[in-house]
């Protein structure tokens, strides 16, 4: 029975890395950050079906006011869709994910049409029974201006 012991446990030294990856053998922190760039291309390129597909159901995004549910979260982001161009840009630097592969978060600026940094968002998704990274809180935090004098 002792002998049994050393391999149970190399064996469990090799599955374990091995939770941190998908179903592919794919990085969960390389699935959010590419699930995070779509959603912030879908803005890029006026797709708004493309955005609302990483709303989960459940979202919950704080701003001016708190949009509680897919169906609030796209109603209310539907008029930054209508222009030719889009009225902010976002991207990831930041991805951190749970061991387990089931949260997320993703963060980084938040960017004016002219390209000047105006904000930081913070998002963090859930992986889906469907294996997709969905948004479920998502939250922006608007910059200092540090070039203002007294």
């Amino acid at each position: 029975m002792r002998q049994l012991k050393w391999p149970v446990l190399a064996l469990l030294a090799v599955l374990v890395p091995v939770t941190a990856r998908g179903a592919e053998g794919q990085d969960f922190k390389q699935q959010v950050f590419e699930a995070e760039s779509t959603f912030a291309q879908s803005m890029e390129a006026r797709d708004f079906a493309a955005f609302s597909s990483h709303v989960s159901p459940e979202a919950v995004f704080f701003g001016g006011r708190t949009l509680r549910g897919k169906e609030a979260v796209v109603g209310a982001w539907k008029k930054f869709f209508d222009g030719a161009k889009p009225p902010f840009s976002w991207k990831p630097e930041v991805i951190e994910v749970l061991p387990s592969g089931s949260l997320a978060l993703s963060s980084g600026p938040v960017f004016d049409p002219a390209g000047k940094k105006i904000a930081t968002f913070s998002s963090i998704w859930r992986r889906d029974k469907d294996g997709q990274w969905r948004i479920i809180f998502d939250k922006g935090c608007s910059e200092c201006d540090t070039t203002r004098t007294k």
